[in-house]
């Protein structure tokens, strides 16, 4: 998909870039595979706000996802390619020979017509799926799984993708795009080629509506606020926030390590911190 520029016959209008998505589907979708989505609001059971920038933004129905592909050996037809407002990746309406259609994350140079298929071993096509192990090495995939049948976890966001690094006693290698090696067990599943909509990064939304109709709320700077506001408040004329930069309770923020003792640390063969070389 290409990038959408306007003429400046507006303020809001000045600077906007979009991705162009005129050759998506422009109907509704499929309402057995829909179901409602409530908003909370920043809000948790308790009604308090346990995220300050979250509210507002359009009605969305939520679309159900095939993040498992466990209809193995099943060739399906893509029927259409869709735009979906929970998640900035695209997504494509299959339909299997019985004519049971589900939705799947839409990969790049997946067009209308083509078909997909998963299996224990399929060809390496663009949303082809596949047991991991079972892919060849230097494969990109995304949709990757971590626990066999859980569905899918890893690079499932727009132009996302890792790329099998090689084979270690059936455990597979995997190399993610922040640099991160991560052992994966070969019997999870993968679906082949990158995330479709790469261009959502080079958006400019040019006017703070927008990301109002997002869902998203102005965030305001911990240095612009008094100091029984915020840590980083008061100062004569402009501070930077002081040598420790903290959240508004206090805590170690701006590079601070926030992971400890996780039970997948042992399958992490580099982690995306160590030095290049």
């Amino acid at each position: 998909m290409a990038l959408k520029t306007y003429k400046p016959t507006s303020t809001a209008r000045r600077g906007l870039v979009l991705v162009d998505r005129s050759s998506l589907w422009k109907g509704k979708p499929v309402k057995t595979l829909t179901e409602g989505l409530n908003k909370t609001g920043g809000r948790n059971n308790k009604g308090h706000a346990t995220n300050r920038t979250i509210g507002g933004g359009h009605k969305r129905s939520y679309r159900i996802i095939d993040f498992k592909r466990r209809r193995w050996d099943e060739p399906a037809t893509v029927e259409r390619l869709e735009y979906d407002p929970n998640r900035t990746a695209f997504i494509a309406l299959i339909k299997y020979p019985d004519g049971q259609v589900s939705y799947i994350i839409a990969p790049q140079r997946l067009s209308v017509g083509d078909t997909v298929i998963a299996g224990r071993k399929v060809d390496v096509k663009p949303g082809n799926a596949m047991e991991i192990g079972n892919m060849p090495v230097g494969t990109i995939a995304h949709n990757i799984e971590l626990k066999p049948g859980k569905g899918a976890q890893i690079a499932r966001s727009a132009g996302a993708f890792a790329q099998i690094a090689g084979r270690d006693k059936g455990m597979v290698i995997v190399r993610l795009m922040s640099g991160e090696q991560r052992l994966v067990r070969g019997d999870c599943m993968a679906s082949v080629g990158a995330v479709s909509n790469p261009d959502f990064a080079n958006q400019h939304l040019a006017k703070a509506g927008r990301n109002r109709w997002l869902g998203v709320r102005p965030l305001v700077r911990g240095v612009a606020k008094n100091p029984v506001d915020h840590p980083h408040g008061g100062g004569e004329g402009r501070t930077s926030g002081g040598r420790h930069p903290v959240t508004p309770w206090g805590k170690p923020t701006k590079g601070a390590k926030t992971r400890h003792n996780k039970a997948t640390d042992k399958f992490i063969v580099r982690s995306r911190h160590a030095r290049k070389k």
